[in-house]
This record gives C-alpha cells, structure tokens and sequence, in this order.
C-alpha cells in the first residue's frame, strides 16, 4: 500500500497528465482559448529555463514567440497522448542552441554570479548567496547531466518528458538525475 502523500502526488499527476491530454486536443482542434490556456501555464516557466540557460531576455522572448507560433501553426499534427509540454521546451532548447552556436564567434559565454549588495536584508544576502552556490554547483555537472536537472528539478518536467526534449531514454534520465543530485550533495555539503 502507498502512502497517503504519494498517493496524493500519484492522483495529482495523473490529473494533471488527462489535463493536458485534453488540452492538447482542443489545441489540435484549433481552440485558441486553449492555446492561450497553454500560452499562460508555460510562459514563465520556460523564460525562467531559457533565462538559466544564458538566453538574453529579447532573445528569449523571440525564441518563446517562434516556438508558440510553430505550434499554433501545426497544430494539426500534434498527437494529444504526447506531452505538448515537452515538445514546446525541445523546440525552444534546439533554437537556443542554434543562437548559441551562430552568436559564438561574437560574444564571450563566460559565466559571471550575481554580485550580493550590501544594502540588501542579511537573510536576502543569505538567499543570494546560496542561490550562487547552487549555480555553481550545477554549473559544474557534464552537459547533458546539468541538462537533465534543469529540465526535471528546476523547471518540474516528468522524466518522460525530459527524454523527449533531449532524446534519451527514460532510464538515463533517471541514471543522469540520479548521479546530478549525488553530485550536488557532494558540492554542497559544507554548505550550511
């Protein structure tokens, strides 16, 4: 028998999973009241993602506009037991890499943490600081690792749905986030 918190989360997922099946279908069937439904619950949430990855804020906005817009326009062919979620973040992450490689040659990637301000509160210096620390952290995973953290932890994709945006099995996602989080124990375990 499970017990009652998972069972709740089960049941949630679930429900949330019939949700966005139907959601998808209207979009399918051409219901823009749906798409703007879709539209509102990924928005933030995708900027957020692009915005970790190193996307500059136009840029972002651009990429979110583009990978809306390809699926307002093809909706036709979206296939409702297929999470529409993931297709949306997989779209946006190719397009970003594609600005990251055509912009290389004229821009320098090099990370820089958010500096802590002295006027701040001490338990907002205290947030921002761990905040740094974390990035760091997950800064210094292997690509696809960090990748797959990102997508399941940071931004709350399902483990299906983060193979689907990266094109890997389920079983290494669960492999990848598994040796993430063993990392980031490592790296932060001094941490208080």
């Amino acid at each position: 028998m499970l017990p009652l918190t998972l069972w709740i989360l089960l049941c949630l997922a679930l429900q949330r999973s019939a949700e966005d099946r139907n959601l998808a279908q209207r979009i399918h069937d051409g219901d823009e009241h749906a798409f703007k439904r879709f539209f509102e619950r990924h928005y933030d949430l995708l900027f957020r993602h692009l915005r970790r990855q190193g996307v500059p804020d136009l840029v972002a906005e651009d990429l979110m506009q583009n990978a809306f817009l390809y699926i307002w326009e093809r909706r036709d062919q979206i296939d409702p037991d297929r999470s529409l979620r993931a297709f949306l973040f997989k779209i946006c992450r190719s397009r970003a890499l594609n600005h990251f490689r055509d912009t290389a040659k004229f821009t320098d990637t090099e990370a820089v943490a958010e500096p802590v301000h002295a006027e701040m509160p001490d338990e907002q210096v205290a947030i921002r600081m761990a905040q740094n620390r974390l990035r760091a952290a997950v800064d210094t995973l292997p690509e696809r690792r960090r990748a797959v953290f990102e997508l399941c932890f940071m931004n709350e994709l399902t483990y299906r749905e983060a193979s689907d945006v990266l094109g890997i099995s389920v079983k290494t996602v669960e492999n990848q986030m598994g040796h993430a989080l063993k990392h980031l124990r490592n790296a932060l375990s001094d941490y208080r």
